[in-house]
């Protein structure tokens, strides 16, 4: 992908990149989609529904089918307690939760919005869910978060989260997808809906401090003595996300050193450095998005990013820079399994299929098992309410882990946390993550990974998602003896969506994109930066094979 790297990429962005947010918002109230255009309809990803009005995929009548199907789930489910509703700083976001508001008083719901309008992570909305449910069988909450995640300024996202805290089922999200369809499809008839200054007066909608519920918590997941007693010095850059308010209340709670490089809300995100393709977009993994923190990391001991709903980390560190997540997720795991006591000692490894298999070597180093499931954190989610995964992660930079007593903390990803134990790890062994991963590399080898993209047409992605083991007829990857073909995840035997091949020297797996033309190819060789390329390149023409035409 390098030969695609935009020019500005990790440059200041340019004025003629910033939106027009006026004219974004416009598009959002005035916008009519057809639901006769696929691109136009509802439709729940890995996480939520995206899009955005100048294109007709993400606007008010989208917003208000999908909230009027989520309480007619509710309503056909018996699910009659509060719905925490949070946002992030989009631009699209504010008037998307007037919209949601404005259903959810019309049918009468408990709405749980944060006090004084601040912006919620979505882990603190997690956290909220799970701490009113502690205990209960009835009455039970859940919620919706209004982010697009990492995504470009323009876009705006919705995203509901059941009574379990995390992200939903594909039955839910199927459920709740179909029904809101069919709202569009009727123009909104059957939509119940009042205005929004009503809905704000309404004895239905009140105010929660997710804030102070969620930093109040902290200690109980992290130590933050050990922090503060270190005196590590922290820099945070919360790239005008949710969370850019949670950073100062965090460090007047537990008097710790951390510092917050940027404090700028500003929904075009103009303080935003370039990510590769000349995009803006809030990636902490993303070394381009990252630039800034980058430019001062020798002034911490430690520093990390988080996207814009916080749910996502980067870490930054003085031996390593910036982290791959890959990398990081294999530290955390290592350093918590030996610094959490009192957790159970069948507590097990989560990761993605798409994740790498240094953490493979470091769990079974551990003595723990691993629980290797398909792309999406909702396979997490019962693992972590019933404390039988310990830590959960996935490559794109998203982790969460238990309570320090071995209950749950949140069922989605947290980036609040994952960053707060980069400087628990420095304050308590003295070193940071950076070579704490170095270690790693020298006991285990060196992982080289990557990423690409290769074309393919709607039949054959529907081919891809479809392939079995007997219908690659490859035996050899790279030079190895391939060793194992799934087409299911070992760990729960979910479909991957697309198949992964194993050798004794590296893997690779494809799975077909949800939105464009192409599959994605993710390979790892624990050999060379060559051998990667070449994995990579063998993959390609494997899956090629694998899923042309007929003759």
């Amino acid at each position: 992908m390098a030969s695609r790297i935009n020019p500005l990429a990790g440059k200041p962005a340019p004025p003629e990149t910033l939106i027009d947010v006026d004219r974004l918002i416009a598009a959002y109230h005035d916008g009519v989609p057809d639901p006769g255009v696929p691109t136009q309809r509802v439709a729940f990803g890995t996480s939520g529904h995206r899009g955005t009005s100048f294109e007709l995929s993400f606007n008010a009548w989208h917003v208000l089918a999908m909230t009027q199907a989520i309480c007619d789930y509710r309503k056909a489910h018996a699910i009659d307690g509060p719905l925490f509703l949070g946002i992030d700083t989009h631009a699209l976001s504010a008037p998307a939760s007037e919209s949601a508001l404005e259903v959810l008083a019309a049918n009468g719901v408990d709405v749980m919005v944060a006090a004084n309008d601040e912006y919620t992570p979505t882990p603190a909305l997690s956290h909220a869910i799970l701490t009113y449910n502690k205990g209960r069988e009835s009455g039970l909450a859940d919620g919706i978060v209004i982010t697009p995640s990492h995504n470009p300024p323009r876009d705006g996202g919705f995203k509901y989260n059941p009574p379990n805290g995390g992200p939903a089922a594909q039955d839910i999200t199927g459920w709740v997808e179909s029904a809101a369809n069919r709202y569009l499809e009727q123009r909104l008839d059957g939509v119940k809906r009042m205005p929004h200054a009503d809905a704000l007066r309404a004895p239905t909608t009140h105010r929660h401090s997710y804030l102070d519920a969620y930093v109040g918590d902290l200690e109980n997941v992290i130590d933050m003595t050990a922090i503060r007693d270190a005196k590590i010095r922290m820099g945070v850059d919360p790239m005008g996300g949710a969370g850019v308010h949670y950073w100062g209340a965090i460090a007047d709670r537990y008097k710790i050193d951390l510092t917050v490089v940027n404090d700028v809300v500003d929904p075009r995100f103009g303080f935003m450095t370039l990510d590769w393709d000349g995009q803006i977009r809030m990636d902490p993994s993303s070394a381009y998005a990252m630039q800034r923190l980058l430019d001062i990391k020798d002034r911490f001991d430690v520093g990390f990013g988080c996207d814009t709903d916080h749910d996502r980390h980067g870490i930054v560190t003085r031996s390593a820079g910036l982290m791959q997540p890959n990398h990081y997720l294999s530290v955390a795991i290592d350093y918590l399994f030996q610094h959490r006591p009192q957790w159970s000692p069948k507590a097990a490894v989560g990761k993605t299929a798409v994740s790498t298999a240094l953490i493979d070597r470091v769990t079974a180093r551990l003595g723990r098992r691993l629980y290797e499931v398909p792309v999406g954190f909702k396979w997490f989610v019962d693992g972590l309410m019933d404390a039988s995964l310990g830590f959960v992660g996935e490559e794109s930079a998203g982790a969460t882990f238990l309570r320090r007593d071995g209950s749950v903390w949140t069922t989605d990803k947290d980036g609040i946390t994952a960053a707060l134990l980069s400087a628990e790890i420095t304050a308590r062994t003295g070193r940071d993550p950076g070579a704490h991963y170095a270690d790693l590399a020298a006991e285990f080898g060196r992982p080289y990974s990557d990423r690409i993209d290769a074309p393919a047409t709607v039949p054959q992605k529907k081919q891809l998602s479809a392939l079995t083991p007997d219908q690659l007829r490859a035996t050899e990857l790279a030079g190895d003896k391939i060793t194992s073909v799934l087409s299911k995840a070992p760990g729960n035997g979910g479909a991957i969506g697309g198949i992964k091949v194993i050798s004794e020297g590296g893997w690779f797996a494809a799975r077909p994109s949800g939105t464009e033309n192409i599959y994605k190819i993710y390979g790892e060789s624990f050999r060379s930066a060559d051998h990667l390329q070449r994995i990579l390149g063998e993959a390609q023409a494997i899956v090629d094979a694998a899923i042309a035409p007929a003759s």
